[in-house]
């Protein structure tokens, strides 16, 4: 699969990203666009802006909320308003996928976001982004599982009601039409 953008889809993602940026700088307080553009334009993130496009392409609507300075990277995460809607009604790994008999979903939230090149937010990066803004107020978003909850056969989530993040476990194989994951990418 080629993981690059032609030209034309990069120059409407950068715009897309900026007038997000734009739009919510309480997100990124004291960060500035250009550096972040010079970034995403470097050759070498090339597969990088394609994950972010698949961000995108999803209905993720990726934003940038941190600067990691000695690393020199910035972090992008999916901020649209409920889980986004293009990794929905998905179980939680392959693993679970492969149990379910009968009416399987058409992928898992960790085999989809590996297919996307970005991460499954953890819970601490869940909580951080309700910092930010009141997301998943109507849905849910299954969330990186510890290894021993998992090894149960349990898998978290999280949403965001009555003003409170709440952290919740399923089985891993279960899927819901209102349940997706948000995703994160280092650039």
């Amino acid at each position: 699969m080629n993981k690059e953008l032609t030209k034309a889809q990069q120059e409407e993602l950068l715009s897309i990203l900026k007038t997000r940026f734009d739009k919510n700088t309480k997100r990124h307080i004291g960060m500035h666009w250009e550096p972040i553009q010079t970034i995403l334009e470097d050759p070498s993130n090339f597969e990088k802006v394609w994950s972010l496009k698949q961000m995108e392409n999803t209905g993720g609507e990726p934003d940038v909320i941190a600067y990691n300075l000695s690393t020199n990277e910035y972090l992008f995460v999916d901020c649209s308003a409920e889980s986004p809607t293009g990794r929905r009604s998905l179980c939680y790994d392959q693993q679970a996928l492969d149990k379910r008999k009968e009416n399987k979903p058409k992928n898992s939230a960790i085999a989809l976001a590996m297919e996307m090149g970005i991460q499954v937010l953890t819970e601490e990066q869940y909580r951080e982004l309700q910092t930010l803004g009141t997301f998943d107020a109507k849905t849910s978003s299954w969330i990186a599982t510890p290894t021993k909850i998992r090894a149960l056969g349990g898998a978290l989530f999280c949403d965001f009601r009555y003003g409170k993040v709440f952290v919740y476990h399923n089985g891993a194989e279960s899927y819901y039409a209102a349940r997706g994951f948000r995703g994160f990418l280092k650039i």
